[in-house]
């Protein structure tokens, strides 16, 4: 582990962490695979153990950590290959919370986060609808102010914990009339009147539940707003910078555990007599690939740091996710050819790796609109700035 990034504090947390998992989860893994939902208990345990409040603040019950306690949270969530069960860890906790933490008021926080803290309360970001994709702006979601309340009215599509969890956190827009500056941000409790949510059933991430949620005349209060009114998209931005890093370090961690898996499978395997590890071609195929891993991994850990001390990184971000996916996609493909017919079969980990990995290219903004990002940055000179209080 690079002592560049990483203190005796942060090993200690790896292993502990690393622990945790091999016991508590990995004997739950397959059958939660199977079943498409995480059971409840884990969430708790998690919650127990104080992993869902690594970063937040800690007034509302968090420990409020440096961020490579969160890569290192990323990282070994990876090795249990389930990349469902990750997205429902980090979907909950690096997306709906820290909504939470950042715009909600101390009412809120008080009500949603600290039990999210505490694994009591599960959340889920409603931003992406059916009809808007990467087109933020574009979304045709209302909610329309009356009276003391809001009435929301509309569709998400590909929402992650969409379906088993307590609490949504829903961008809207509030005044029809305006792309960005007419949207804003709300919490939505499960069983309020008006919200419902039809499973999805998708390539991979298996165990994590996806859903098509629609909202018919819901009704909440106004105080159920966070953050300012039509502030929406601004918020929404100045998060994206730590999804996509996230993405991408899942990314790179993936592609790490694939190989790690290869390596091991090449040197007890036999063919002419000897290990596969010992035929040059393989032997450099591996080295390229671990290059390539090891570039996007230090690229990572650069950015997070730059991340922890403050520095707005959409750039990097961006070029974060959109090379660590295709990298981790390439890797994992490799690796399963590595391993020949027993990585094409279910009782081998490289098949729902392969699987799992693909959406990395997809879900946080499409590797088309991170190119588009970056190309606006590096040739049109574009600046994107935090959003203002």
């Amino acid at each position: 582990m690079n002592s560049m990034y990483f203190t005796e504090e942060h090993r200690a947390f790896r292993q502990s962490f690393r622990d945790f998992l091999q016991k508590e989860v990995v004997p739950h893994i397959d059958k939660w695979e199977k079943e498409g939902e995480v059971e409840r208990f884990i969430w708790q345990k998690f919650g127990e153990m104080g992993y869902f409040g690594l970063n937040a603040p800690e007034e509302y019950g968090g420990l409020n950590l440096d961020i490579f306690y969160t890569v290192i949270f990323l990282e070994e969530l990876q090795k249990v290959n389930s990349g469902g069960f990750a997205a429902a860890m980090w979907a909950h906790t690096y997306l709906a919370m820290t909504h939470l933490a950042k715009e909600g008021d101390d009412r809120i926080k008080k009500e949603y986060l600290t039990p999210s803290i505490h694994g009591e309360k599960i959340g889920c970001l409603c931003i992406t609808e059916p009809f808007g994709g990467s087109d933020v702006a574009g979304m045709r979601t209302t909610a329309i102010k009356n009276g003391d309340s809001y009435v929301i009215n509309g569709s998400k599509t590909f929402i992650t914990n969409g379906v088993y969890s307590d609490y949504l956190v829903v961008a809207a827009k509030t005044d029809i009339t305006l792309r960005n500056k007419g949207m804003s941000i709300f919490i939505i409790d499960r069983d309020t009147v008006g919200v419902s949510a039809t499973k999805l059933d998708k390539l991979g991430w298996k165990a994590s539940d996806t859903a098509e949620i629609a909202f018919d005349n819901v009704v909440i209060p106004a105080a159920n707003l966070m953050g300012e009114e039509g502030k929406g998209f601004s918020y929404i931005m100045s998060h994206f910078a730590l999804e996509r890093l996230v993405m991408g370090i899942n990314a790179h961690a993936r592609a790490e555990h694939a190989l790690e898996y290869a390596i091991q499978y090449m040197s007890e395997r036999q063919a002419f007599g000897q290990t596969l590890n010992k035929f040059q071609a393989l032997r450099h195929k591996v080295a390229d690939m671990a290059s390539e891993v090891e570039m996007c991994k230090e690229f990572n850990y650069s950015i997070a740091k730059r991340l922890n001390e403050g520095q707005y990184i959409v750039k990097e971000a961006s070029m974060s996710k959109l090379l660590s996916t295709k990298i981790a996609d390439t890797v994992i493909n490799e690796c399963l050819q590595l391993l020949g017919g027993y990585g094409y079969m279910e009782d081998y980990p490289m098949a729902r790796m392969l699987r799992d990995s693909r959406l990395g290219s997809i879900g946080g903004g499409t590797s088309e609109i991170m190119r588009e990002i970056i190309s606006k940055i590096v040739i049109d000179k574009k600046e994107y700035k935090p959003a203002t209080d």
